[in-house]
């Protein structure tokens, strides 16, 4: 990787944990699980993992790389979702926990706008739908 690639993945990392972080601040302030340090980890890890597949592996398939991070978010993802008698619970955290590491990605990518778009799209639905959520109820 040359130092100015270098340099741009630093710059998407910063920005993929800045709008990761924007996600767990609204999962941490319900003191739900997988709060703000977590997305903000599986944002900036997703970021990481796609640039270096794109950049640090000369000409190999970039998607080799980065197709496994659904995998390893599936067992993140599994490990919130707790059944209680016939009630399941964390659904939403497992979720929001794949859609984190998918903006991740598309910043990894260079697709700023794309995530910065799926971020706010994300954050709408875990704070805004669940409001109407609870009047429909």
């Amino acid at each position: 990787m040359t130092l100015e690639d270098q340099f741009i993945t630093a710059l998407q990392l910063i920005l993929a944990a800045v709008l990761a972080m924007l996600i767990g601040v609204d999962r941490e302030r319900k003191h739900l699980d997988a709060g703000l340090r977590t997305h903000m980890l599986i944002g900036l890890g997703s970021c990481l993992f796609t640039s270096l597949s794109i950049h640090a592996f000369g000409h190999g398939d970039p998607g080799r790389v980065a197709s496994q991070i659904l995998p390893g978010l599936g067992f993140l993802g599994a490990g919130a979702i707790l059944k209680y008698g016939t009630r399941v619970q964390g659904l939403t955290t497992a979720a929001s926990i794949w859609t984190t590491a998918a903006l991740g990605m598309a910043v990894g990518v260079g697709a700023w706008f794309l995530a910065i778009c799926a971020t706010l799209l994300i954050w709408t639905i875990l704070a805004v739908v669940k409001r109407m959520k609870s009047y429909l109820d």
